[in-house]
């Protein structure tokens, strides 16, 4: 089976399809306004991205862009398995280099099939919350996102022509066409990923095509639902957070009340919220914002790990909050969490989320009290925001004035 064409497929599905991972990851960071230091790594270097202000609209954008991500990076595990397959005889090939152009591709190599190895299992392992290695999963995510697209980019560079080449060798439809008592190795090629003295095909191109694609619709098919929501989510069993109906009663929860460590007497009769900006402050319990204008929208949660669900929900409009304190222009807003450690207990907000129209403290879920586990009495819902500053359990809002 192996050969030039075949390992070209493999490598133009890869060339259209891992810039849209690329760009989705990077872009998740951005989301996350690491100007206000809550991004991880928290500080880059030379590595810095430009940063532009993280819109509100559409309300379902970091849904897609997580979706995205998280979802095509798995669909592409079984090619990127089989690309590796199919050039494997290159990779153990001895003495690996025989000049310094070689010593150079060999190195690129080095980081391409590391690089992309290192992003997929610590990715799988983070979305399944499995923290099996002795360091910061987005920090080292991030920097080996940045070895295997420097890697992936010179990767491209040396092999594109040969790929174009390859390609035009034969004729998909032909292949498509063919059986396995039709099957032919390829012509003998530079590269010796043809082997010297094949063996008969046990299966065709077509049939290899057909196992690498059928286990990549699968993927999609046991991991969209997550993403997609309702009664698709009935069907995604890769997904981390299952269980879930992604009902009105009965959607994901990604860090429960039990694992904060909110107690009986922080949700109380004593409960309240404060808000401030500057020397002003006040506070207010959960009747007197219930007595406020209540304003509903319904607005997804997505989280950085691919799962997202879209409720309706009813509270308070952050830019009344901020006018309540005298904040008309908010250039911030500092939200805190009960929570009192992790990184779920604090989040900052810009200024075009303060003061979007379908930005709440919601109060209710679906026409319902908050639940525990969903962050009762309160919590920030926002359009297009990363779910983990959707802060839950909140104590207190500081409003920053331009």
């Amino acid at each position: 089976m192996r050969g030039p064409w075949l390992t070209a497929m493999f490598g133009s599905v890869l060339l259209v399809t891992l810039p849209v991972v690329i760009v989705t990851g990077l872009v998740s960071y951005v989301a996350y306004a690491p100007w206000f230091g809550q991004a991880y790594p928290a500080h880059t270097g030379w590595l810095h991205l430009p940063y532009f202000t993280w819109p509100t609209r559409p309300a379902w954008l970091y849904r897609l862009n997580q979706g995205l991500h998280v979802g095509l990076g798995l669909v592409l595990v079984p090619v990127v398995l089989a690309k590796l397959w199919s050039v494997a005889p290159r990779l153990w090939a001895w003495p690996p280099a025989r000049s310094l152009a070689q010593v150079l591709e060999r190195l690129s190599l080095l980081l391409l099939v590391g690089g992309i190895l290192f992003e997929i299992v610590t990715g799988v392992l983070d979305i399944q919350y499995w923290y099996a290695f002795p360091f910061d999963f987005y920090t080292a995510h991030y920097y080996g996102g940045w070895v295997f697209t420097g890697a992936f980019l010179a990767h491209v560079t040396i092999k594109l022509p040969r790929l174009v080449r390859a390609l035009r060798s034969r004729s998909l439809r032909g292949e498509l066409r063919t059986s396995r008592t039709g099957t032919r190795p390829e012509p003998a090629d530079p590269d010796a990923l043809v082997a010297a003295d094949p063996a008969p095909a046990t299966l065709s191109r077509r049939g290899v095509l057909a196992v690498v694609g059928g286990g990549s619709t699968l993927i999609a098919v046991l991991i969209g639902g997550q993403s997609i929501g309702g009664p698709a989510r009935r069907v995604a069993l890769l997904a981390p957070r299952g269980g879930y109906r992604d009902t009105a009663d009965d959607f994901p929860v990604n860090h429960t009340a039990a694992a904060a460590a909110i107690t009986p007497a922080d949700i109380g009769a004593g409960w309240h919220l404060t808000l401030t900006n500057g020397g002003q402050v006040i506070r207010l319990d959960r009747t007197q914002l219930l007595a406020m204008p209540q304003h509903t929208a319904a607005l997804p949660i997505a989280c950085v790990e691919g799962w997202s669900t879209m409720q309706t929900w009813t509270g308070v409009r952050l830019r009344d909050l901020a006018a309540l304190v005298g904040a008309g222009h908010p250039s911030a807003a500092h939200v805190r969490s009960l929570q009192r450690s992790g990184a779920f207990n604090q989040a900052t907000l810009q200024p075009n989320q303060v003061r979007d129209p379908d930005a709440l403290l919601a109060l209710k879920a679906n026409g319902t009290d908050l639940s525990l586990d969903h962050g009762y009495p309160a919590r920030v819902i926002v359009p297009a925001l990363p779910g983990v500053h959707n802060t839950k359990w909140v104590r207190s809002i500081e409003f920053r004035d331009s």
